[in-house]
């Protein structure tokens, strides 16, 4: 890589996203981070320039759960860096409840599984320009509980759902992550971007601040030394600096061992991969946030 290699993380405010963000910085990456608080985004700054004082660290603002915002936020990093050596796609929620943005998504389908899609698409020039670049999609094996798979009726699915129900659509969403990253690996062969996809463990972070009582939890599960969420970041630093990751695309690799996973049917099925390409360009495209 080259000395200052630029790395744009979503979700970097808080949780693993933060932690490899200040742990790229230590290692000279010029940090390209989005954030929908003007106020975490200052505090993430002064925590990562705290860690090491001469970071490089831009924000660029907006909402990942709107298309719209994705799109302007994409080409606005665009815009500013026309060399993009990493994308690390780590934003995602689990809602406890059913929340419809104003374009009409389900919240979830559209921060954990379209903004990661309409981002990627959006930078791939910049990701180009680097000559030799990285997608790191970060994934979960919450996706073994995905429920029934339907496409195209998925992407657009706003059914109501129970707190105990949410965790079936929350592990779609994340199937979906996986299937994206095999499907974009193939549609990238060639172009000098390696992409591949990680699933962090269980980690005590601010996915699961909807829980009733979370923070008595985290405390909890702190002091019993489950959930430590340094284990989730140290895979997704593990795939950005290590060589051996940059020769492969379309993976999907576990936390700790860093060894490949089998994804859940139907996640490793290339039939059910393209079609969800389709699907998902066909309905951006149709929204008008594609060009």
């Amino acid at each position: 890589m080259p000395k200052n290699p630029v790395v744009v993380i979503t979700g970097a405010t808080s949780g693993l996203g933060q932690l490899a963000a200040i742990d790229l910085a230590k290692r000279g990456f010029h940090l390209v981070l989005t954030a929908r608080s003007r106020e975490r985004a200052d505090a993430t700054k002064q925590m990562i320039q705290g860690a090491h004082a001469s970071a490089q660290v831009d924000f660029f603002y907006g909402d990942l759960s709107l298309m719209s915002e994705v799109k302007r936020i994409g080409q606005e990093i665009a815009a500013a860096h026309p060399v993009i050596d990493v994308l690390l796609n780590n934003a995602g929620i689990h809602a406890f409840k059913p929340r419809i943005t104003s374009e009409g998504f389900s919240e979830m389908i559209a921060v954990n599984y379209l903004a990661p899609w309409l981002l990627t698409h959006t930078l791939r020039t910049s990701l180009q320009h680097a000559g030799k670049a990285q997608v790191v999609n970060v994934a979960s094996e919450a996706s073994r509980n995905h429920g029934v798979l339907r496409l195209p009726e998925d992407l657009t699915d706003t059914a109501s759902f129970t707190a105990r129900g949410s965790s079936a659509i929350y592990g779609k969403t994340k199937l979906l992550n996986i299937m994206f990253n095999a499907e974009l690996a193939r549609q990238w062969a060639g172009t000098g971007i390696c992409v591949n996809a990680l699933n962090p463990g269980f980690n005590v972070t601010g996915l699961g601040r909807e829980i009733r009582y979370a923070s008595v939890i985290e405390r909890i599960l702190k002091l019993l030394h489950i959930g430590d969420p340094r284990r989730g970041a140290e895979i997704m630093t593990r795939l950005i600096v290590d060589a051996k990751y940059q020769e492969v695309t379309g993976g999907y690799v576990n936390v700790g061992t860093g060894n490949p996973i089998k994804p859940m049917h139907p996640g490793g099925d290339s039939a059910v991969q393209r079609k969800l390409w389709k699907a998902t360009e066909d309905l951006l495209s149709r929204k008008g946030y594609l060009k």
